[in-house]
């Protein structure tokens, strides 16, 4: 397959998971002779981070989509931007909502993006074969619908059970999705749900509400955000207590983790709940109190300057349970929207609050046909490592070894669910001074 034919299925692909944004630079690249290997000496920012005109500031803007009853093979990149057809017919859509207005001069950009799209077969290509679909209950398990409310608002949220489960006391591990994210997008694209039937965990998926944020951006760089008993902290918290009380779950082994916004999200549910998870980890994500408001979250993504250290009992509510949280993290060495910097500060954070000295190693590894990486663990003075950072290299924004069915996922790096889920099975949370195990 040419690199323009590769092209126009990706753009496909990021259209239909209404990634317009994303779909539109990449055809603008191929139109202008370039290929998706040259993305990282495009500006992508400056489109993927604008708000929307006359509307809330957001971190992520995505254009309305809109889906065809039965879509013409090569019309559905111009009808996901809302390109006039007869064959479009509203699905879910308010009534009376506008449809999306679209530009002159972009409308007739995707006129020749269709031409282009006919005449170099995508027609034929485009349609999705069965074995690509998300599959994301695998066989014996289930894939459950909760809701849960509290004075901070209410989230809807999903829950794996896997086939293994009979009542005991299993793992539970609460996933955060990224920006335009969903559970079932963010279950597919991870494939810890499979993971977790192998290892029999439970797996929690919180949902961002769009009538919190645009996006479906967790609202990591609001203060209101960041403390214990709060917010989408306060949320999150109660929604992981809920499936404790509904399942029986290892207390001892309750984790989080997340991609982008998510990955922020958990580092804050780390240093806010650490009496709540045994171990967090982070994905292309920043560091507890990184940003403040919609400008330092700008610069801390792009940039990843050095956050003030923030001490574990600063986000507590008084008496305070003091502990540093184990954390794994991933992160490519070319993200262009989330600066990998901000990786080295989640660790560098970590180490600031620990009363101990680590000893620190590196190893080197590669991915048969895919990336090289390099993994620096951090141990204590038993051996025992408590921080676990995984560089890697050529990669962009994206899960690493995650599966294509789902969005910002990169097959070709180290698998980080894997990964993930081994580190915190290492990690059982320690069980008060004074408590035994009978208890």
């Amino acid at each position: 397959m040419n690199d323009r034919h590769s092209d126009m299925l990706e753009a496909t692909r990021l259209t239909r998971a209404g990634r317009l944004t994303e779909a539109t630079a990449l055809l603008q690249r191929v139109l202008r002779g370039k290929t998706a290997r040259d993305t990282t000496s495009d500006s992508f920012w400056e489109a993927a981070t604008a708000p929307l005109e006359g509307g809330p500031h957001i971190i992520d803007a995505v254009a309305k989509t809109i889906e065809v009853a039965n879509p013409g093979p090569s019309s559905r990149i111009v009808q996901a931007f809302g390109k006039a057809d007869p064959s479009l017919r509203s699905t879910g859509r308010a009534e009376g909502t506008a449809r999306p207005q679209i530009p002159g001069a972009l409308r007739s950009f995707l006129d020749r993006v269709k031409r282009i799209g006919s005449a170099s077969g995508i027609d034929e290509a485009v349609h999705p074969s069965p074995a690509r679909q998300p599959d994301v209950v695998p066989d014996g398990g289930k894939f459950v619908t909760g809701f849960y409310s509290n004075l901070a608002g209410s989230r809807t949220y999903k829950l794996y059970v896997p086939g293994g489960y009979c009542g005991q006391a299993l793992p539970l591990v609460v996933m955060l999705h990224g920006c335009t994210q969903s559970p079932d997008d963010f279950a597919a694209g991870t494939r810890m749900n499979a993971l977790a039937e192998e290892r029999t965990c439970l797996v929690a998926y919180p949902a961002q509400a769009a009538s919190a944020n645009a996006s479906k951006c967790w609202n990591w760089f609001n203060p209101g955000h960041q403390q214990r008993g709060q917010g989408e902290p306060s949320l999150i918290a109660g929604i992981t207590r809920q499936v404790m009380r509904d399942y029986s779950v290892d207390w001892q082994r309750v984790y989080v983790a997340g991609l982008s916004a998510g990955a922020a999200g958990a580092v804050i549910m780390g240093f806010t709940y650490p009496d709540l998870y045994a171990a967090i980890g982070a994905h292309s994500g920043l560091a507890c109190g990184a940003a403040s408001g919609l400008h330092s979250a700008f610069t801390a993504m792009q940039q990843g300057e050095a956050v003030a250290v923030r001490r574990p009992d600063d986000a507590l509510d008084g008496g305070g349970y003091r502990r540093i949280v184990p954390t794994i993290v991933f992160h490519g060495d070319q993200d262009k929207k989330v600066h990998p910097r901000n990786g080295d500060q989640i660790i560098a954070q970590s180490r600031a609050n620990l009363s101990v000295d680590l000893q620190t190693r590196v190893q080197h590894g590669r991915v048969p046909g895919g990336h090289a990486y390099s993994r620096t663990l951090h141990a204590d003075a038993t051996g025992r490592t408590v921080l676990e950072q995984w560089v890697i290299h050529g990669a962009g924004h994206s899960w690493s070894g995650g599966s294509p069915t789902g969005s910002y996922t990169d097959p070709r790096g180290p698998d980080a669910t894997r990964e993930m889920l081994r580190f915190f099975l290492e990690h059982p949370q320690p069980r008060p001074h004074g408590v035994s195990e009978a208890t």
